[in-house]
């Protein structure tokens, strides 16, 4: 099978286990849920992941995440200022995972155990990738001293990663506004130059 077959096969796969999960949720998804899906055998699916299920579950996070990051760097290419990019990107980060199902749900209590075993194990992936996309700006900010000088682009992606999984996680009902306030009295101080 060339490269491109099998390139395609593996995304048609991730794009049906992205489909089941958003469907039936995570922990109720089957390797042959996912295979029926994508209209391919059990076999060519374990061929084409050798993973199985906790390779599909990090690659449908992983590709969640990297559309997020793509729209994220097309709204900071203008380079609005610091405070509102480090609220407006918190709240772009918090409204993506929400509308994406198969994304949010590993951040329910219905995947804790082996799904969430998956996506932990891939943290610091995700972290890597993010301070990646990131970094240009971060450094940038940093030269023109519109962040603080002794952090570092690692340390404050993960504490951004840290608020933002605990603003989906621990959904208080405030209205928009009221948390844009909440960051930007208690995060962006954390991270803008004083």
């Amino acid at each position: 099978m060339s490269t491109a077959t099998t390139d395609t096969t593996r995304e048609r796969i991730i794009d049906a286990a992205e489909q089941c999960f958003a469907r039936v949720g995570v922990a109720k998804t089957t390797v042959e849920d996912i295979a029926a899906e994508a209209g391919l055998s059990r076999a060519t699916v374990y061929r084409s992941v050798t993973g199985g299920r906790d390779e599909l579950i990090l690659a449908v996070v992983l590709r969640d995440v990297l559309r997020f990051l793509d729209r994220l760097a097309e709204r900071l290419r203008p380079g609005p200022p610091v405070a509102e990019a480090i609220v407006e990107g918190t709240m772009d980060a918090v409204a993506f995972i929400r509308s994406r199902p198969a994304t949010a749900a590993f951040m329910v209590p219905e995947t804790a155990g082996h799904a969430q075993a998956a996506v932990s194990g891939a943290t610091e992936h995700m972290l890597a990738t993010c301070c990646e996309y990131v970094r240009p700006a971060f450094e940038r900010a940093q030269r023109l001293r519109l962040l603080r000088s002794d952090i570092e682009v690692e340390g404050t992606v993960e504490f951004l990663f840290r608020i933002i999984t605990s603003l989906i996680m621990v959904d208080r009902e405030r209205e928009a506004g009221e948390t844009r306030r909440f960051l930007r009295t208690y995060v962006v101080p954390v991270i803008a130059a004083p």
